[in-house]
């Protein structure tokens, strides 16, 4: 048995949240009732009949999904498509599947793309309570950070909107370039952080999110997940 928002999430109907948010607004009904309980208890091998807006709603036929690992290069929108005609993720990736970006990567920002088809996998590596890390190597411009700083980035800083979570940060070899890991993702996040301080970034690069590591994936080249870190997704985002 499975509540009916993990079942339909499953489906790749909607978030969880958004399946609850359905149930509110009394769009779902089971088995020709309007639903009002969002925790009910489901028998996944034998579903009810659920409908949403009149809608019959069925588990997907085909269970296999796609995970890939793309390389964004610089001047790529992170998008299907652009009505300036620039250039998109669309352009390098397979014509055949119906795949979607996990979150996004500014315009003139590089690197780790995960890009699929399962929308609940999705809604967890983006929901900061799943805590899911990502990690940047930023270059910046002007002088180092300095030991305050740097305590004060990783401790959290005071943005227009709201304090960043806790997260961690350390000067590289290379002069004016840091490693940060963070674990929430809102807009422009890293940068941010840094234009705090006064600091510009001329060069972001992701090269891990979660358990994914970028490795030796050339720019602009995309290739599927293995089952191993197909697996490590799913167990980071508490889907297996």
């Amino acid at each position: 048995m499975v509540r009916i928002q993990k079942l339909l999430a499953s489906w790749g109907i909607a978030s969880r949240r958004n399946i609850e948010k359905f149930i509110e607004e009394g769009r779902i009904s089971v088995n020709g009732e309007k639903l009002i309980e969002k925790g009910l208890l489901i028998d996944e091998s034998n579903p009810p009949s659920i409908l949403l807006d009149g809608k019959k709603l069925t588990a997907p036929q085909n269970t296999e999904y796609t995970i890939l690992l793309f390389n964004k290069p610089k001047l790529v929108i992170t998008s299907l498509k652009d009505e300036q005609g620039r250039k998109t993720i669309a352009d390098y990736l397979p014509k055949d599947k119906r795949l979607y970006p996990v979150g996004r990567l500014d315009y003139d920002s590089t690197g780790l793309l995960l890009i699929t088809d399962y929308g609940e996998l999705t809604n967890r590596l983006l929901h900061p309570s799943y805590k899911v890390a990502k990690e940047y190597i930023v270059k910046i411009q002007g002088e180092p950070l300095l030991k305050t700083e740097l305590k004060q980035f990783s401790e959290g800083i005071m943005l227009e909107d709201g304090k960043t979570a806790p997260c961690s940060i350390k000067a590289l070899k290379s002069f004016n370039t840091y490693s940060v890991i963070i674990k929430e993702g809102r807009k422009r996040q890293v940068k941010r952080m840094f234009e705090f301080f006064k600091r510009k970034v001329t060069n972001l690069n992701r090269v891990a999110f979660g358990p994914i590591k970028i490795g030796d994936l050339q720019s602009g080249k995309y290739r599927e997940a293995t089952k191993e870190e197909k697996t490590a997704l799913l167990k980071a985002t508490g889907l297996m």
